[in-house]
């Protein structure tokens, strides 16, 4: 799939890796839909972006926003190539707290609604646009890129939300993929390790710098511009499907 040619669709593309991957999308030719919510800056970096930028204000867990932003997207920027998804939320809780009380089971639902549910609600509208297309040569008529981490295999303490959201991303990835096939739609996942985010650049600098410390080489946070390198290739390349690709620098997470 050639990047300077497709619309892509990104969620969370006001900020950290979903900014990144709509940059470099746009750099290499492409055009992009941000889509994320009005609070967000995706109406600020669109402008800076250019003509072949828009965004789109929407919850991802909403069904009827996503599909007013893709089909504005698709009226305004041509036929949907490309679903990259980055919008998600963090949360943080023990299951049982030092107080004994339980976590928040509004929380907990709140951070499946968004990070697994809305990655899926995405998926499936974006997909029934991209069966549409003309195949190229491959055969591809679109392809779809997730977000996890390597909390869904590694989960904290106080991460029992949060993981159970990105491993619903991480066991979704090959049957969606499977589902999809038939239609030459591919689908893969990156798991990030620890990356320079908003979420975690609000961390005071030696905090920031300790976390680099701990991930094997290269010792150092994450770059957004490294996940969106990785799934442009993803876009690129079309023998990768169904597969959840590790981007961490051999992290592997203690408890805590």
């Amino acid at each position: 799939m050639d990047v300077g040619s497709i619309v892509a669709v990104v969620t969370g593309g006001g900020s950290g890796l979903g900014e990144a991957t709509a940059r470099e999308i746009v750099a290499r030719g492409g055009k992009v839909a941000i889509l994320d919510l009005g609070r967000s800056k995706g109406k600020e970096i669109a402008g800076q972006l250019g003509a072949s930028v828009i965004f789109c204000e929407a919850d991802v867990s909403d069904e009827g926003q996503v599909t007013a932003a893709l089909d504005r997207a698709r009226d305004e920027l041509g036929p949907l190539g490309a679903a990259v998804n980055c919008a998600g939320i963090g949360s943080a809780g023990r299951t049982v707290g030092k107080d004994g009380s339980p976590f928040d089971l509004g929380i907990f639902r709140k951070t499946l609604e968004v990070n697994l549910i809305g990655t899926f609600n995405v998926i499936r509208l974006a997909a029934a646009r991209m069966i549409g297309n003309e195949p190229n040569e491959n055969g591809e008529r679109g392809a779809i890129i997730n977000t996890a981490s390597i909390a869904a295999y590694e989960g904290q303490v106080g991460q029992c939300a949060y993981s159970a959201s990105k491993g619903g991303v991480v066991g979704m990835t090959l049957p969606i993929a499977r589902d999809l096939a038939v239609s030459g739609i591919r689908v893969c996942t990156i798991a990030p390790g620890l990356f320079a985010t908003p979420m975690l650049m609000g961390l005071p600098e030696p905090a920031r710098e300790a976390l680099g410390r701990s991930i094997p080489f290269p010792s150092r946070l994450g770059e957004p511009a490294e996940y969106a390198a990785l799934a442009c290739h993803i876009l690129e390349n079309p023998m990768l499907n169904g597969e959840v690709i590790r981007l961490d620098g051999a992290l592997r997470m203690q408890p805590k």
